[in-house]
């Protein structure tokens, strides 16, 4: 029964490392996607400062005369712009996150702490599994085969130890 856990285990910390390996990937197809996404929000807010300009005002100041205007199209328009502005400023903060990681797994880590769920489900959807052949995918695939293993072995002692423990009962028949 013992070597069916260790098994078990064995097998289960090498699924957990192949799964583990693809998060260096899954974080560069990430990154493509944030690019694209922060690329299309500053050409949009471009085209508002660029009206704004022309109007002779500031972009707040054009967010602001769109948020008031009493036409709702117009209102939501402003909400939108100003919706935009910020997601531009936040994934623009992610990026250079992403772009500045120096550390193994350092992008995992950056994309990790405050993912744009939008961007990382449409990276999910199309993502490609692939064979981790860098130094970050291979100590991805170790660290999720350990994880995944150790924690096997973890719970398989103490499955066993509890069933070592327990007190067998006997019945007698007549």
């Amino acid at each position: 029964m013992f070597r069916v856990f260790r098994t078990f285990g064995l097998a289960l910390g090498l699924l957990g490392g192949v799964v583990a390996a693809q998060a260096p990937e899954f974080a560069q197809q990430y990154a493509q996607r944030l690019g694209g996404a922060v690329d299309e929000l500053r050409r949009q807010v471009a085209v508002l400062e660029s009206d704004a300009q022309a109007s002779g005002t500031t972009r707040e100041g054009a967010v602001d005369r769109l948020r008031t205007n009493p036409d709702q199209l117009v209102a939501r328009r402003g909400e939108a712009a100003q919706a935009d502005i910020a997601r531009l400023a936040r994934l623009s903060a992610q990026q250079q996150a992403l772009t500045s990681a120096t550390s193994p797994l350092g992008k995992v880590v950056a994309m990790l702490r405050d993912p744009d769920v939008p961007v990382a489900q449409a990276a999910y959807r199309d993502f490609s599994p692939a064979v981790p052949t860098n130094a970050d995918g291979l100590a991805a695939g170790l660290i999720g085969f350990l994880t995944a293993w150790g924690g096997a072995r973890v719970l398989s002692d103490l499955g066993l130890r509890l069933v070592r423990r327990r007190p067998r009962t006997t019945t007698r028949t007549a």
